[in-house]
């Protein structure tokens, strides 16, 4: 995960977050949290990278939306990540 920018991480927690989120609903999570519009031309090119990586699958609800899973590799670089967060704060 220490590749991934700081936006691509907020991606995999947002999806992370949901169950088969389409895109719209990922950038309207993301939209609440950063107070800003997110544009399509930064949210998809950024999901796509994260499917090439090997943390997120696509799938496909219609001809029209793709839902977004987080994988197995994706699962452990969250939790390798958190742990690594944990030893630097303690909330």
């Amino acid at each position: 995960m220490y590749d991934l920018t700081g936006f691509q991480r907020d991606l995999l927690y947002v999806i992370a977050g949901q169950e088969e989120p389409h895109g719209l609903a990922i950038k309207d999570e993301l939209e609440k949290y950063y107070e800003s519009e997110i544009h399509h031309g930064r949210l998809y090119p950024n999901l796509d990278e994260l499917v090439d990586k090997g943390l997120v699958e696509k799938g496909t609800l219609d001809k029209r939306t793709n839902f977004y899973t987080v994988t197995r590799r994706g699962t452990r670089e969250l939790e390798d990540r958190r742990q690594w967060e944990n030893q630097y704060v303690d909330l």
